[in-house]
């Protein structure tokens, strides 16, 4: 049994019931095999062991009253995964679906993710089973207060800096950034994604969904081609899919379907967007109002389906695993020749598998999902340094750092022997550096 076999079977002995960890685990250690065996000291100096293992877990409770006068006890976590390369940094996740396995694999995913964007920032997640649909803005704003009275204790500007996620958008971070300063009458760069009036960035809503566009613009510009006239699906309808879908069009591409969690909706003569930000973002309402509204567009309920319609490009832009080896196969067969993962792991291993021996280049969400990240590691940049860099200004940084994360993993993909290998390549370039600190450090 190799080292990297040792690890994975340890770590799964410890920690049982959690499937999503050991999914991305097995997924990143089993990449890393190649660079470990070139580097016989990691193992004697237990580096996988570490970089598996969280520096902290923070598990607590979050009472809240909503407005009948009811008493409601949800679950709050933060996992401070990796500091090695800077403060820990991730979104926080507030979905009824939410546990302490979701959270892992999410917070070592952000390890190599945030290496990968070449900005000193480490690993982190968190979030809470707290299911924000339905509440008023007043049980949202409670909810959020009584979670940052406990979870302020753990971040700071230096120290942990979180960001939104499912769930938590504008209006939620708002809500925690302003108990975060009452409680510790500071006002400092502790969570990303805040309003512009307050110290937020430009381009940070619509950076995951663009980082996602440019990364596989990249991709197919390195092999002549590009999103003109091709046709496009993605998966989702929150801000990823909504400025994912902007991007493409922007770039000459027909995206003809996106869902919702109930549904999805076609348009075979292309998505229009105004439609959709007019239903998601405004009303707040279901996708299906597209298809009450569009002329010619139909809706379908379950989500599955979608990845039945015939597409040159896939951007699942939702949840994990939402791409099973079923869909993968009927992607390939109906001749999809990009799949870019806008959301985080929403492919499993099977369907990833299909993708590669398909011929499909597959980029992975830790590169190819890491706009959101970079651009909230610029708005810790425009905090510290008490500045506002205009829209023009974080567009372009935003698009060199993923111009940049396409060719590192490319680059790390051919050295090892793994031509085309995104997934590889991408777990290799970020975990090196991340290596390269815990091993400068010491054993800490």
């Amino acid at each position: 049994m190799n080292y990297v076999e040792k690890v994975l079977k340890n770590l799964k002995k410890l920690n049982p019931n959690e499937p999503e960890f050991h999914q991305a685990a097995t997924e990143i250690l089993t990449t890393l095999a190649p660079v470990v065996d070139k580097h016989p000291e990691y193992e004697a100096a237990g580096l996988l062991e570490r970089f598996v293992e969280p520096e902290r877990v923070v598990m607590f409770r979050v009472p809240w009253i909503d407005d009948k006068g009811k008493v409601h006890v949800n679950k709050g976590y933060r996992v401070q995964f990796n500091s090695a390369i800077g403060p820990y940094k991730g979104g926080l996740r507030f979905h009824p679906s939410v546990n302490l396995s979701i959270i892992k694999f999410l917070g070592l995913e952000q390890i190599l993710k945030n290496s990968l964007t070449g900005l000193p920032i480490g690993g982190g997640k968190g979030g809470s089973d707290f299911d924000p649909k339905g509440k008023s803005d007043r049980e949202i704003m409670a909810f959020c207060q009584s979670f940052m009275t406990e979870l302020y204790r753990h971040v700071g500007a230096d120290t942990d800096v979180p960001a939104g996620d499912i769930g938590v958008g504008g209006r939620e971070i708002g809500y925690l950034f302003g108990q975060y300063k009452r409680i510790r009458n500071e006002h400092v760069g502790v969570l990303t994604g805040r309003g512009l009036a307050y110290g937020g960035s430009l381009v940070r809503t619509e950076a995951t969904g663009y980082g996602l566009v440019y990364i596989t613009a990249e991709a197919m510009k390195a092999r002549g081609d590009s999103f003109k006239g091709k046709t496009v699906i993605i998966s989702g309808s929150g801000n990823v899919a909504i400025y994912a879908c902007e991007k493409a069009q922007s770039l000459g591409a027909k995206v003809v379907a996106m869902y919702d969690s109930n549904g999805y909706i076609y348009d075979p003569v292309g998505i229009k967007l105004d439609i959709i930000k007019d239903i998601k973002e405004v009303k707040r309402g279901r996708i299906k109002e597209y298809a009450e509204r569009v002329a010619g567009a139909t809706y379908k309920e379950g989500c599955s389906g979608i990845w039945t319609i015939p597409c040159d490009v896939a951007l699942p832009c939702a949840t994990q695993n939402e791409i099973d080896e079923n869909s993968a196969k009927i992607l390939v067969k109906n001749g999809v020749k990009y799949v870019a993962e806008g959301a985080n792991m929403p492919s499993t291993l099977e369907a990833i598998s299909v993708f590669q021996n398909g011929g499909v280049v597959f980029l992975p969400a830790k590169a190819a999902n890491a706009g959101g990240v970079a651009t909230s590691a610029l708005e810790m940049a425009q905090s510290s340094g008490r500045m506002f860099w205009s829209f023009e200004e974080v567009d372009e940084k935003l698009k060199n750092i993923m111009v940049n994360i396409y060719h590192n993993i490319d680059k790390a993909a051919k050295e090892y022997g793994y031509d085309g290998n995104y997934v590889m390549g991408a777990n290799i370039a970020g975990f090196i550096k991340v290596a390269t600190a815990m091993m400068a450090h010491g054993i800490v």
